[in-house]
């Protein structure tokens, strides 16, 4: 693809997502920290293509003339790392807006920087649940929260599957709660405790001795909670294992990233997620974005993660350009606030997500956890030229889950 027609596809893109943005002349720098997981080759992909959006705002002339100067970082997923990064881009460089992060565990304790710094962070892939219950007035979420998936999971199960599940758990923090919520609302609507439980370590190789174990429990499905290439080792070995393909596997919303089926291959094949957008999405939008990563980025089938960081720049570009912005030496304090309410304001932004995206000023779940319509999809063929389906999309009430 010619870079004239990448821009062609990423300026449609961005003009059937935002629309009325200003154009006042102005000269000032909008600093944005962003930190990620970028150990792998997707999630170095999502940092990626989240600069180069935010290269395409400033080549069409920034925000109402401003330019925003963006620093991005890998935290790996370490806790540690998350927090080192996000107290440098705080109070080193002075960020007036933060991204991140990918895993909930390191999400979680950057709320806590942010909250007492008094710093927006607008999170883009990361779904724990307590990410946004911790109250802060500074946080907000794009991805679906766990608590929305797991609802919509446990109906889907207990009245398509059966309700004799067992669950394997990566130790990793949306993982515990993807499973724990699933759990939950088994035994809420369905009222069953798991046919069998374990939590497996996040980078573990071997899950034989659970396989066989589960395979002797005779149960209806496996929900495997894990980031993608440990699940997808584990979902080799269940069929390794002789489970049947008669016994559903059922994913966390990590499911949705690509190397679950690039690894597993064929073993992918029937497993079914909930997740916040589906490569078979059939809208001309969706069509549109599918071929602009495809091209850009090399990528068969974009997971949601890729949907996802893209419906947060847009979302951030929209606040920025509400925001009341003085961008001068005695504002940053005044500034983060002005982009945090905007944020805050922004209301059934229409996307790549399955329904829209709604905040609000409270420091609520309710309010802050933006995006409500879990897309339930499942995998037909597996390995690189994977093939999904998309089984049902379910709009959640704001308050469910707590």
């Amino acid at each position: 693809m010619t870079a004239t027609k990448n821009r062609l596809i990423a300026a449609g893109l961005a003009a059937s997502l935002v629309a009325g943005m200003a154009t006042v002349a102005a000269a000032g720098e909008i600093r944005v920290g962003i930190t990620m997981r970028m150990i792998s080759e997707n999630g170095q992909k999502y940092g990626q293509m989240v600069m180069d959006e935010i290269d395409m705002i400033n080549k069409a002339g920034g925000i109402n003339g401003n330019t925003i100067n963006a620093t991005l970082l890998n935290d790996e997923c370490k806790s540690d790392k998350g927090v080192a990064n996000a107290t440098k881009l705080i109070f080193q460089e002075k960020v007036h807006l933060l991204i991140g992060s990918t895993c909930s565990s390191v999400s979680l304790p950057i709320v806590d920087v942010t909250a007492k710094a008094e710093v927006p962070q607008i999170i883009p892939h990361s779904t724990n649940a307590k990410i946004t219950q911790k109250g802060s007035a500074w946080v907000f979420r794009v991805p679906v929260s766990g608590r929305y998936y797991a609802g919509v999971n446990a109906k889907y199960v207990g009245e398509n599957i059966g309700k004799k599940i067992a669950y394997l758990c990566a130790a990793d923090a949306a993982s515990q709660n993807d499973c724990e919520a699933m759990q939950s609302q088994m035994k809420s609507q369905h009222g069953v405790e798991p046919a069998y439980a374990a939590q497996v370590q996040e980078k573990e190789v071997d899950f034989r001795t659970h396989m066989q174990k589960i395979k002797t429990a005779n149960v209806d499905g496996i929900m495997i909670a894990a980031l993608a290439e440990t699940m997808a080792r584990a979902l080799t070995q269940s069929y390794e294992a002789g489970i049947p393909a008669s016994v559903r596997r059922i994913g966390s919303s990590s499911a949705s990233n690509s190397p679950v089926p690039s690894i597993a291959g064929d073993a992918a094949k029937g497993v079914f997620f909930a997740a916040a957008y589906a490569a078979a999405d059939r809208r001309p939008i969706a069509r549109l974005f599918n071929e602009m990563v495809r091209k850009r980025y090399n990528i068969n089938a974009p997971d949601h993660d890729f949907s996802q960081a893209y419906d947060l720049i847009r979302i951030v570009e929209l606040a920025l350009g509400r925001a009341d912005l003085k961008l001068d030496s005695g504002s940053l304090a005044a500034d983060r606030t002005a982009i945090r309410d905007a944020i805050a304001s922004v209301e059934n932004y229409q996307g790549l997500a399955s329904g829209p995206i709604s905040f609000c000023a409270a420091p609520t779940p309710q309010c802050r956890d933006g995006n409500r319509t879990a897309v339930l999809i499942a995998y037909t063929k597996g390995g690189e030229n994977y093939v999904t389906e998309v089984l049902a999309r379910v709009t959640m009430p704001a308050d469910f889950g707590l």
